[in-house]
């Protein structure tokens, strides 16, 4: 992403704002911010434009596609007989030519309710836009998506406090390892998944400050592995 798109998303926020007739305080109070700084700090660009901050105000008629790709939603909207060019796997996929649009549903892993073994039952907090073409080059064509905010230190350095993450539902095949979304004992992890021999699994933190658990073989009911972490998403930079 060259430096100037990225230094253009103040501006396609501002005009946004202006748009739905949002002062920077009005548009706060809409997203249940006690202060506007945060936004006006945004706009001017003394502050990095964050995912969560985007996908909330797209929340409340603010066009999130247009603020992150400059392309403006109608672009996206399906006509009669249009055939989408992403398969429709659960979200609200769109439709159009290379700059089709997937809306990923967001979650909060810390407000996760752990009452079952998969994301359905958890609220949906926003969604984040991604273009067909950055699916394709995340390569998760055709895949389900969800994105998970990661909570807490112990995936740093991979994974930051506060950084959105976009998992790959439809791959949960942990047997070669790698980064993954589980469900454990009624709570959501995101950690990197390794299997020992007999069937056993260990779940690592890849910061060093915490310890290894491995989850014997006799208690691998209490674990669902949900999907494969593919990227992750910071502050847009």
């Amino acid at each position: 992403m060259s430096s100037a798109f990225v230094e253009g998303i103040p501006n396609r926020l501002r005009e946004e704002l202006d748009r739905c007739g949002y002062s920077y305080a009005e548009a706060a109070r809409a997203i249940g911010d006690n202060s506007s700084q945060g936004i006006r700090d945004t706009v001017s660009g003394r502050k990095r434009c964050s995912a969560e901050l985007v996908a909330r105000l797209g929340m409340v008629g603010v066009d999130a596609t247009y603020v992150l790709t400059g392309i403006p939603a109608h672009r996206y909207q399906v006509s009669e007989g249009e055939i989408p060019t992403v398969r429709d796997a659960g979200n609200n996929y769109t439709v159009g030519d290379s700059a089709s649009v997937v809306d990923v549903p967001l979650y909060d892993v810390e407000g996760a309710a752990g009452a079952g073994r998969s994301l359905e039952q958890e609220t949906v907090i926003g969604h984040f836009p991604l273009t067909a073409e950055l699916v394709a080059q995340f390569g998760l064509a055709d895949a389900r998506l969800a994105g998970i905010r990661v909570r807490g230190d112990s995936m740093e350095p991979t994974l930051f406090d506060g950084d959105w993450t976009f998992v790959n539902l439809d791959d949960t095949n942990w047997s070669l390892g790698g980064v993954f979304l589980v469900w454990v004992s009624g709570e959501l992890r995101i950690k990197r998944v390794q299997r020992l021999a007999g069937g056993a699994m260990y779940l690592i933190s890849d910061n060093s400050h915490y310890e290894k658990e491995m989850i014997p073989r006799g208690r691998m009911q209490e674990v669902a592995v949900l999907g494969r972490v593919k990227t992750r998403l910071g502050d847009i930079s």
